[in-house]
C-alpha cells in the first residue's frame, strides 16, 4: 500500500503540472467546448496507455539513449514547435460558442481532437521517460496483476483529470467569460510549448 501511495502521488503530481497535453485540452475546450475536447482527452489517455504498457513490459525502445527513443525525442521537439506556432498564429481566431451555435464545419471535430490528443501524448518523450521511471520504481519482482492494476489506475487518472480540466474550462456558462482571455491564453500556451521544444532540443544537443 505504501508503494502504491508513493507511485500514485508521483503520477498525479506530474499529471497536474501544465505541459503540452494540458495546453491542448485547455485550448480545445475553450475553442470548441468540452464535448469536442473530450476527444483530445481520450487520445492523450490512449497515448499514455501505450507508454504504460511499453514501460511495464520492458520494451527496449523506451530505453534512454536508444536510436528509436532519440528519434522520438526529435520528432517530439518538432511537434511541440508546430503546436506552439499553431497556437500563436491562430490566437484570437476561435470564437467561443456553445454547442449548436457554430455553423457545421466551423469547429474542430471530435475525431480531429482525438487525433491531436493522441499525437500530443505519443510525441511527448517526457511521457516515455516518466513511465519508464515509474516502472523502475515497481521493480522487477512486481507481479503481473499489480502491473495491470497500476496501468489501469494510471490510464483512468489521466483520462479523468483531463476530462475534469475540459469540463471546468469548457463549461457553456463560462465560455463568453473567457472570450477576451482566449487570445492571450493561446499566445502564452504557444510560447510555453515553443520553450519546451527549445529546452528539450538543448538537452539533446548537450
Amino acid at each position: 500500500m505504501q508503494q502504491f501511495m508513493i507511485i500514485a502521488a508521483a503520477h498525479f503530481l506530474a499529471l497536474i503540472s501544465p505541459g503540452p497535453d494540458f495546453f491542448l485540452v485547455a485550448r480545445t475546450s475553450l475553442a470548441a467546448g468540452w464535448r469536442v475536447a473530450s476527444g483530445a482527452c481520450l487520445g492523450i489517455a490512449v497515448a499514455n496507455g501505450v507508454f504504460i504498457v511499453a514501460a511495464f513490459t520492458g520494451v527496449s525502445v523506451l530505453q534512454p539513449g536508444s536510436p528509436a527513443f532519440i528519434t522520438l525525442q526529435l520528432v517530439g521537439c518538432l511537434y511541440l514547435l508546430y503546436l506552439g506556432v499553431l497556437f500563436i498564429r491562430h490566437a484570437g481566431s476561435s470564437l467561443l460558442q456553445a454547442p449548436g451555435e457554430a455553423p457545421p464545419g466551423a469547429r474542430l471535430s471530435w475525431l480531429q481532437a482525438a487525433g491531436m490528443g493522441l499525437l500530443s501524448g505519443i510525441l511527448n518523450p517526457k511521457n516515455a521517460l516518466f513511465y519508464v521511471s515509474l516502472a523502475s520504481m515497481l521493480g522487477a519482482h512486481s507481479s503481473a496483476g499489480w502491473k495491470v492494476f497500476y496501468g489501469i489506475w494510471m490510464f483512468a487518472v489521466v483520462l479523468g483529470w483531463d476530462l475534469l480540466v475540459a469540463l471546468a474550462i469548457g463549461n457553456g456558462r463560462l465560455l463568453r467569460s473567457f472570450q477576451r482571455a482566449l487570445p492571450l491564453l493561446e499566445r502564452l500556451s504557444g510560447l510555453v510549448l515553443i520553450a519546451l521544444a527549445v529546452g528539450m532540443a538543448g538537452l539533446l544537443a548537450s
